[in-house]
């Protein structure tokens, strides 16, 4: 689809097809950022890897989200430490500052220039939640060694130029970048390394014994196989589709702001987001454009006009950039799950699947990668770690599921609201 990402992506490379029946040791379904890692990590451990991507790498949630790579579960610590107790919670939290760190390294391991970029500010958009947010931060800093700072509405100024909101919390360990770059950097890497990458190559249906991939043109027998088709997995494996729910988030990027502009909206130059629970969020580009996302539908349709469609999301925040032309507007499908944890597992011994990011997809992806290659090379703790998460499917199945979404996002709309 046409983004600012695919307009700017400096690779051209395009993966051809798979028209041969071959054998390798790990075949991957998906060539976003949890295909990819699984494949660079796997290739790295000695493994024959092979990817078959529908279309081509990045074509989906991958290639066009917002580019925040954020620290922290998809829920607060305090969550997770109600529901599984403080030393799980802990790990949980840990796991997602490696999941940040893994994605730096990876950036500097192979030189991928993706405009990377760190610091982040979450803002509270309504004065009722920002004691929440002190609250936070206090209970962070103190027993998870947490360096955010909490920000009084009379400083914000300082971080944002608007006044909509009444207060935030900083901090520097989050980072933001191109995630189109950095995907096609990680596959680059991965083909460099071993990985046979194939695009337009749709997967059609498996068999678990023997493991056999088909698609239109060829096969593929393996020893293990890895579903990597988050929120694009439609009916491939009916076994885990009902526990995730596909829905459509839109992005938009404006010309190209002046210097003195692009400094008085983002100061910092951090990624940003606000407390809404279908949230607003958006930062600069490498080439000074405001890259905002907000608005989601259920659908399999996305609005006519995009742009227009998040424009009044962003004017909503910062109203003097009413004449400033927005040039780009895309939207993509992400997959979350009813706690909104990620839901990942094994089939039949051999048969992994890890999605459901819930729109924390760059970090906690790329970690899925790292986890599964542990998994099937004989250490499957931290793997179990995240699959031992207990895991709901929405009801109704996946035909009933949308109506129940429909009704619930709509109470959640109104909360922001009021």
């Amino acid at each position: 689809m046409d983004s600012y990402y695919t307009a700017t992506a400096k690779s051209k490379v395009i993966y051809d097809k798979l028209q041969s029946d071959i054998d390798t040791d790990i075949c991957i379904i998906g060539g976003g950022f949890t295909g990819i890692s699984s494949a660079l990590h796997l290739v790295n451990l000695g493994y024959k890897v092979v990817v078959l991507e529908a279309n081509q790498p990045g074509y989906g949630a991958s290639g066009r989200n917002g580019g925040h790579v954020g620290i922290g579960q998809r829920v607060d610590q305090f969550y997770l430490e109600k529901k599984f107790g403080w030393h799980k919670a802990k790990t949980l939290w840990d796991m997602s500052i490696e999941a940040v760190d893994t994605v730096k390294n990876l950036i500097n391991e192979h030189s991928i220039e993706c405009n990377l970029k760190h610091g982040d500010i979450h803002f509270a958009h309504k004065k009722s939640l920002c004691s929440d947010l002190q609250e936070e931060v206090e209970h962070l800093n103190k027993h998870y060694n947490f360096s955010g700072t909490y920000i009084e509405r009379d400083c914000l100024q300082d971080y944002i130029g608007t006044d909509v909101f009444y207060g935030g919390v900083i901090e520097n360990h989050s980072c933001h970048l191109h995630p189109l770059k950095y995907l096609q950097g990680l596959t680059l890497a991965a083909t460099k390394a071993g990985v046979k990458v194939y695009g337009e190559s749709l997967v059609s249906e498996y068999n678990s014994s023997p493991t056999l991939v088909k698609t239109e043109f060829g096969s593929v027998r393996c020893d293990h196989l890895i579903i990597a088709c988050n929120g694009y997995i439609k009916n491939l494996e009916p076994k885990i589709n009902g526990y995730i729910m596909p829905i459509n988030n839109f992005v938009i990027a404006t010309e190209r702001l002046d210097e003195k502009l692009a400094k008085t909206i983002i100061p910092l130059d951090t990624s940003m987001s606000d407390t809404r629970f279908v949230i607003n969020y958006w930062k600069l580009s490498g080439d000074n454009r405001l890259i905002f996302g907000g608005g989601e539908n259920y659908t399999k349709r996305f609005p006519k006009d995009i742009k227009r469609f998040v424009q009044r999301y962003m004017l909503k925040i910062y109203p003097q950039l009413a004449t400033v032309a927005v040039e780009y507007g895309w939207g993509g499908t992400l997959a979350i799950t009813l706690n909104r944890l990620p839901h990942f597992g094994c089939l039949s011994n051999n048969v992994w699947f890890m999605q459901g990011y819930s729109g924390h997809g760059i970090a906690a992806s790329t970690l899925a990668g790292k986890l599964v290659s542990e998994a099937i090379s004989g250490d499957p703790s931290r793997f179990n770690v995240i699959s031992g998460l207990p895991t709901l499917k929405f009801p109704g199945g996946t035909l009933l599921r949308w109506p129940g979404m429909v009704a619930g996002m709509l109470y959640y709309t109104l909360r922001d609201r009021f």
